[in-house]
């Protein structure tokens, strides 16, 4: 995952940064680089953020690869590689020198991905690589049950809203599966009313939106992109499955 900063830094975007990354560490990414090339601080005031955030990123597991990417020759710079007590804070000149470099690092992780048509028989072709995905990785089945449940209605959704040729992507990290639906409009989605039915009678129910998503994972979100939009979930096994 990539984030990008712009502006003069200040204490409301430290804030903005801060809860930014801590979004990320609640389902975290193999790796995240902040790319810091459009943001002004010439006192390298921000410091203590970015040493705070590769501290946060070392104590989860497994460790999250952490990079940021400035020019050599800002005070930021400077000060980090003066003072830094953190261990493997890397910085990198270019962001590709920062992806190469966080991709290197990254343990191989189990991942099926396929590109789908706009159409809602790319629902069944969804559901299809869940089921796949759980005979290679050997998932449980009430596990990959609400997993093709919530994959469905996330394609389904990117079909009826975006219209957009659409990427869908499972990896399975620890005892999880990761779903990520890529499509090409910027609108981000809002859970509405799931009609009054609770978790039990949403996942037995397609059409409510994103209640299905809701009750069937265990957390969920939207973030843009350059080209559009990926929605995720995660679904973790739980002791009523």
């Amino acid at each position: 995952m990539e984030i990008g900063v712009h502006g003069r830094w200040s204490r409301r975007l430290g804030a903005d940064v801060s809860t930014a990354i801590g979004r990320c560490l609640a389902e975290p990414p193999a790796g995240i680089i902040a790319d810091l090339y459009d943001l002004g601080d010439p006192d390298a005031a921000s410091m203590p953020l970015w040493q705070a955030a590769r501290r946060a990123a070392s104590a989860v597991r497994p460790t999250v690869q952490f990079a940021l990417c400035l020019p050599t020759t800002t005070a930021l710079n400077r000060e980090i590689r003066r003072t830094d007590v953190v261990p493997h804070l890397f910085m990198f000149a270019t962001l590709a020198e920062a992806r190469a470099a966080v991709t290197h690092r990254l343990a191989p992780t189990p991942r099926l991905q396929a590109d789908l048509p706009p159409h809602l028989t790319s629902a069944g072709l969804a559901r299809d690589l869940v089921t796949r995905a759980g005979a290679d990785w050997n998932v449980s089945e009430p596990l990959l049950m609400r997993a093709r449940l919530v994959m469905s209605e996330l394609v389904v959704n990117a079909v009826e809203h975006a219209g957009t040729r659409i990427r869908v992507t499972l990896s399975h990290r620890a005892t999880g599966l990761h779903l990520w639906v890529n499509d090409g409009t910027s609108g981000l989605p809002g859970l509405r009313s799931a009609q009054s039915l609770s978790g039990p009678e949403l996942l037995t129910r397609r059409g409510t939106g994103l209640g299905v998503v809701h009750a069937g994972a265990d957390s969920w979100g939207a973030m843009p992109t350059r080209s559009g939009k990926i929605v995720w979930a995660v679904i973790r096994p739980r002791s009523g499955d």
